[in-house]
């Protein structure tokens, strides 16, 4: 179990520090670091990174840049797109499951790294009020999407939500990183409602041992995030992601029967 409580540390750290980013490192953690089974590792990631962005949420919410409108509309659309997105995940052999995995990281991480920040987006906020007739669909939509692959991939969504929110909906990077954290606990609470049949043959010992490091973690960690410089933030997520991907795109090449 302390390999499980050192994986959690570091991904306390990262969801914590960053918003998002600490699904993509618990799926390869469990499977890579404690040679749980994909399937097996999907339903232990969605526990840790939902359970560990709620409490990441606390020490926001002082700052006061939590998106809750946006967050609402973002969560609902993709707790309903996370059972179809688990439909097909089970259909999928492990194999192929993290190549697709490491080519959507890879594609959140371009797009954070040559995107333009400026926040002008469907939901930026102008004389103090958001155009819903314009942020509503577009946040129902964006929100479906990563919803599928949270339920897909056992990702609560936080490497695709971030620059969803910033670059594409226009929130302010703080705000757009405090609001992925309500987000991020939403649909990972909804993909572990759509894998529910696999929830009785987890090992609670691992559970326990990954959740409680990480919690620890985050909230340490989540009192430093806001005092970060923003463009610097998004740089070092976006190197991050990318070189999980790679690990995860040779080790499943090099390996696909260690995966099952």
């Amino acid at each position: 179990m302390l390999i499980a409580a050192g994986l959690g540390l570091l991904l306390g750290f990262v969801v914590g520090l960053l918003g998002a980013g600490g699904s993509i490192l618990a799926v390869p953690a469990l499977v890579y670091g404690l040679g749980e089974p994909v399937h097996q590792a999907i339903p232990i990631s969605l526990v840790v990174v939902g359970s560990t962005a709620a409490v990441s949420v606390l020490p926001r919410l002082r700052q006061r840049v939590i998106r809750w409108p946006v967050a609402g509309v973002f969560g609902a659309a993709g707790i309903a797109a996370s059972f179809g997105g688990a439909a097909l995940g089970r259909l999928l052999s492990p194999q192929v499951l993290l190549l697709a995995f490491a080519a959507v990281m890879v594609a959140a991480a371009v797009r954070m790294l040559t995107g333009d920040t400026t926040p002008r987006g469907a939901c930026t906020v102008t004389g103090g009020r958001v155009n819903w007739r314009a942020c509503l669909p577009k946040s129902l939509a964006i929100g479906a999407v990563v919803g599928f692959l949270t339920g897909m991939f056992g990702v609560g969504g936080g490497f695709l939500v971030v620059p969803a929110l910033a670059l594409l909906l226009g929130l302010e990077m703080p705000a757009a990183v405090a609001t992925s954290l309500v987000i991020v606990a939403l649909n990972a609470a909804g993909g572990l409602v759509a894998h529910a049949s696999a929830v009785p043959e987890l090992d609670p010992r691992v559970v326990a041992a990954f959740t409680g490091t990480a919690l620890v973690t985050a909230v340490l960690a989540a009192r430093f995030g806001g005092r970060l410089d923003a463009a610097r933030l998004r740089r070092w997520f976006a190197w991050f992601v990318l070189a999980v991907a790679g690990f995860v795109t040779v080790q499943a090449l090099l390996d696909p029967a260690a995966l099952s």
